[in-house]
């Protein structure tokens, strides 16, 4: 059997639609919410099987690849998150840059010579890669109203991934994945089934409470935002953290969420002006990590709260 391994935001979902418009497969699909990044440990793959990655890292997916390799599996693997040590095996194809302006879905966008280019535009935009996915559209000639429908359904694709499990979630993104590949256009599929209507719905309604919450912390260079432990705070908490680096891009954000148990978990985004600093703050905590524009941590506990605060400071200092 073969496999099809991906996360379930917005890069994750439009890279997988983009490669199987171009070579269709009905292939067992493994994904998660957006914190699921440890997916390939639960792939049951043998000799002969093929298995695509797409949008994991592969620091946290390293183990299980080896051992993947080692039983003869073939694995094509698509990132863009900081990866070391990538593994030279004759079976592994991997295609990874992870260069601030780029995404996975730009990356197979890439690897199909720009075959299904407009979907590698709205994963790239559900990524808060504003300025890389208007470059990428610019041979699509598209009307503003069009690529700002676009960055919209990117956003809510994007904000579907969010939550401590899938119950938080509007859709399991491989059920999303299966509505969505139905469409070629994605413009046939904004006003086609109600999907993108009872995303933007719930998009429109998690971002009115969260907008009411005041900074917990705050610097000329940064602020940090604490949720509380609701289902709405989980699903948004990823949304929210792109729409205050989008409209304050001089500056650092944090939006941490309670847990159930009383951790936290962290999503973090660099000034978009200097795109860089989130995967140093967040890789300081044990189950940090991320990119330099966006990082995050699955699990903060309270008690590190403070720790958190003052290496916010220190990575995004105040002038």
């Amino acid at each position: 059997m073969n496999h099809d391994v991906f996360n379930g935001d917005a890069d994750g979902i439009c890279a997988l639609h983009q490669l199987r418009l171009a070579y269709p497969a009905a292939n067992n699909l493994v994904t998660g919410t957006k914190r699921d990044i440890d997916l390939l440990q639960h792939v049951k793959a043998g000799s002969g099987d093929e298995v695509t990655v797409l949008d994991l890292a592969l620091s946290l997916n390293r183990n299980a690849l080896l051992a993947m390799l080692g039983k003869g599996v073939k694995i094509q693997y698509f990132d863009h998150h900081v990866a070391e040590d990538i593994p030279a095996h004759p079976n592994l194809a991997a295609m990874i840059d992870t260069s601030p302006d780029v995404c996975t879905s730009l990356l197979v966008n890439r690897y199909l010579s720009g075959k299904y280019l407009v979907w590698a535009v709205i994963g790239a935009f559900g990524d808060n890669l504003h300025e890389a996915a208007c470059e990428a559209a610019k041979p699509l000639g598209l009307k503003p109203e069009q690529l700002a429908a676009l960055r919209e359904l990117g956003e809510c694709l994007n904000y579907n991934s969010y939550g401590e499990s899938v119950k938080d979630l509007h859709f399991h993104p491989a059920e999303l994945y299966r509505i969505m590949h139905h469409y070629k256009d994605p413009f046939t599929f904004i006003h086609g089934k109600d999907v993108f209507g009872i995303l933007k719905q719930g998009y429109n309604q998690d971002m009115a409470f969260a907008r009411a919450i005041n900074p917990e912390h705050e610097t000329q260079n940064g602020a940090v935002y604490i949720l509380p432990a609701k289902p709405w705070s989980r699903r948004v908490s990823g949304a929210f953290g792109n729409n205050l680096a989008s409209a304050f891009p001089d500056r650092a954000h944090a939006v941490l969420t309670q847990r159930g148990d009383g951790a936290f978990v962290v999503s973090v985004r660099a000034p978009q002006s200097a795109n860089k600093g989130a995967d140093t703050l967040c890789s300081r905590f044990e189950t940090g990590g991320g990119r330099k524009g966006a990082a995050g941590i699955n699990r903060l506990p309270e008690n590190e709260l403070p720790r958190f605060m003052q290496a916010f400071d220190e990575v995004f200092p105040a002038t």
